[in-house]
């Protein structure tokens, strides 16, 4: 089933390739970068098959069982312009421009200083290279990376000031997991791209690490009551489990008094929190956002357009830093 499915997204990546991308890459004089343009196309494909996904399952789940009702549509709408642009390519483009080509050259300096990259699937010849195994391998590793990552966003008061543009929607969707300030999706995105190289992830892999990991995450953002039962809610981590982490005054604190810390950092799987004192499995839908946007505590102001929104993060940054 999944060397049917891999074939029918190659021959598809292929023919839009060659009909659309190929073309228009020709047209604009960069035939230089037609490799780099395949590799695009890939990321486009898999961006739309990601929307259709969220647009048929879980947008099915939020109508059917929400946890409660929508009442601010633009700062949805807002959300769901995040979403296209990382889905789309347009955050990758510029991840392309501006930072692959250091990251390119700072392989080349560590192969030149006899730094070699360590191939995680080599671990166990016969298990660990086994396709299946090998993915499960990396995501586990990346879940690993990602959950002290996410610590170090709520621990560090001026990694905070970036990330809590996510935290500050009041009105949690599926469209909610891509709401976050660009500076932050850099810091983070790269890496993981450093990561990627390090233990040897082969490009198709990590494709396919970060389409299934962004389906989960929209999944946990997803406004619907739904958990998955005193087992497997320690297994995966659920739409419950996350909204609790958005809790106001509870997810993003440690004493309900704006100190930063809190719960539930896992991106994938429970056991990250459960194993370092991080975890709460308690069964409720609490409000989501930011402690401070609340009228009698301040009623911080985090922008309601997306450039307004990035606008007021840098200037968080900026005071917190100065």
């Amino acid at each position: 089933m999944m060397d049917w499915f891999s074939d029918l997204f190659s021959q598809c990546q292929a023919w839009v390739y060659e009909t659309l991308v190929q073309p228009v890459v020709f047209g604009l004089g960069y035939g230089n970068l037609l490799e780099d343009a395949f590799d695009a196309t890939g990321w486009l494909l898999v961006g739309l098959l990601q929307i259709t996904v969220m647009l048929v399952f879980i947008g099915a789940l939020e109508r059917l069982y929400p946890a409660e009702p929508v009442t601010d549509r633009r700062a949805v709408r807002v959300d769901i312009l995040y979403t296209l642009i990382h889905r789309l390519g347009l955050f990758r483009l510029a991840l392309f421009f501006a930072i692959d080509p250091l990251w390119d050259a700072l392989s080349g300096e560590m192969r030149l200083a006899g730094i070699e990259t360590f191939q995680l699937d080599a671990l166990w010849p016969g298990v660990t290279d086994v396709a299946w195994v090998s993915f499960l391998v990396y995501l586990v590793v990346f879940d690993f990376a990602n959950y002290w990552l996410h610590r170090a966003q709520h621990g560090f008061e001026w990694w905070w000031q970036l990330h809590a543009l996510h935290h500050s929607q009041r009105q949690m969707t599926m469209w909610s997991d891509s709401r976050n300030h660009l500076l932050d999706d850099l810091i983070i995105d790269s890496a993981f791209v450093l990561l990627a190289r390090l233990i040897g992830v082969p490009p198709g892999q990590f494709i396919a690490l970060v389409a299934v990991s962004q389906l989960l995450e929209n999944l946990q953002h997803a406004n619907t009551k739904l958990w998955f039962g005193a087992v497997l809610e320690r297994v995966l981590v659920s739409p419950r489990f996350h909204r609790l982490h958005h809790s106001i005054g509870f997810g993003h604190e440690t004493d309900g008094r704006g100190t930063l810390g809190g719960h539930n950092f896992a991106v994938l799987f429970p056991v990250w929190d459960v194993l370092f004192g991080t975890a709460s499995f308690e069964l409720r839908w609490d409000p989501t956002g930011v402690r401070d946007q609340l009228i009698e505590e301040g009623g911080r102001d985090y922008g309601r357009g997306f450039w307004a929104q990035q606008w007021l993060g840098l200037k968080r940054l900026v005071r917190r830093t100065s």
